[in-house]
């Protein structure tokens, strides 16, 4: 049948069309008030707390971990950034929200610290989420500019003092799995030959054939580098190339070892860049006007769109925050399952432009 998908990019775009419509009806359908959109972004503030300490206690205790800030670690930043912006809806409005400042802030070091120790390409999108963030509120309430010289130097200042403490953490707890340091060394040790692997086969559409791990059943396209989940291909029972037990370590050559922009080249092509970094600058620049539009009308007094305004503020923050560390720090943080987050984030973004057109 036509609409079976042949293969991973198939796949890819199938499954985003599914998410992008049922997105759209949400936010189209639900009443999304400023209440029920703060209520849900403490909510999961919380659980993603909670989640991400779970996990790292696992760790600690050799009771092995899942790993949960690839796929959600966006979706987390979109809660906590929400529920800062809707903390300054209600500011603004007149009501007394500093017992909840206190709450989503011990949420946000909670966070930070839960997650960071888990994953350092975690903490880079956090601490660049957080400042994306607070820079999208303060330009949506004609705040004194937050993009200033004193506070770039303290996030850059915070990242390094966070990659020092893992370092120190490290060496007195004799895991080697918290060092900054270690990360870097493997990169510096693999991702040469990665990087030749990409940029000697690298085509205008994919790759040459047989350069993928397959060989000679490699297509040249769509290999399976950039891949949805691996249940979700298993459950719809398709015949794709998939990367699993010891294997793993092939797909690690780009996924693990160089930025996204190197894999998404190898696996879709040249043009498959050009469409990634197209889809990725559309949906921001869509984000902004749209934001610019609910501030307009909240200026008016027209306090319909408060709901849809702090959900657009967090998924912007968390789609521009996932977007620059996928493509150009760590693939993995925009692939698998954080794939299926990248498309919701933008699906969240580009949504908003129907709910504009409606009257």
């Amino acid at each position: 049948m036509p609409l079976i998908a042949q293969n991973h990019f198939q796949f890819i775009l199938e499954i985003g069309a599914i998410i992008f419509a049922l997105v759209t009806f949400t936010i189209n359908l639900v009443p999304i008030s400023l209440s029920i959109i703060t209520f849900l972004s403490l909510f999961l503030s919380v659980a993603f707390t909670l989640l991400f300490g779970a996990d790292l206690a696992m760790l600690f205790l050799s009771f092995g971990q899942n790993e949960f800030t690839h796929p959600f670690g966006p979706i987390a930043l979109l809660a906590i950034i929400t529920s800062l912006a809707s903390l300054k809806v209600m500011e603004d409005s007149g009501v007394n929200v500093k017992s909840l400042q206190k709450f989503v802030f011990i949420l946000l070091i909670g966070v930070t610290v839960f997650g960071g120790l888990m994953h350092r390409s975690f903490l880079l999108l956090w601490i660049l989420g957080l400042f994306v963030g607070y820079f999208l509120i303060s330009k949506s309430f004609r705040q004194k500019s937050f993009l200033t010289v004193k506070r770039v130097l303290i996030f850059c200042g915070l990242g390094g003092a966070a990659f020092v403490c893992l370092e120190l953490l490290s060496a007195i707890t004799h895991m080697e799995i918290f060092s900054p340091l270690l990360r870097i060394t493997r990169i510096e040790t693999n991702s040469l030959a990665s990087l030749k692997m990409v940029l000697h086969n690298t085509q205008l559409i994919g790759h040459t054939p047989g350069s993928a791990y397959w060989g000679a059943e490699d297509t040249g396209f769509a290999s399976g580098y950039i891949s949805l989940p691996m249940s979700f291909i298993l459950l719809f029972g398709l015949p794709f190339p998939l990367f699993y037990g010891v294997l793993v370590t092939k797909k690690d050559a780009i996924d693990y070892m160089l930025p996204g922009i190197f894999g998404y080249s190898f696996d879709f092509g040249y043009l498959g860049l050009i469409a990634l970094v197209g889809f990725t600058l559309f949906t921001i620049i869509i984000g902004l006007m749209v934001l610019r539009e609910y501030r307009a009308k909240r200026e008016k007094n027209n306090k319909k769109y408060l709901g849809k305004e702090v959900l657009l503020i967090g998924s912007l923050t968390a789609f521009i925050a996932q977007a620059i560390v996928g493509m150009f720090i760590f693939n993995r943080s925009i692939n698998g399952t954080a794939l299926l987050t990248f498309i919701f984030l933008a699906s969240l973004v580009i949504s908003h432009v129907i709910s504009l057109k409606r009257n």
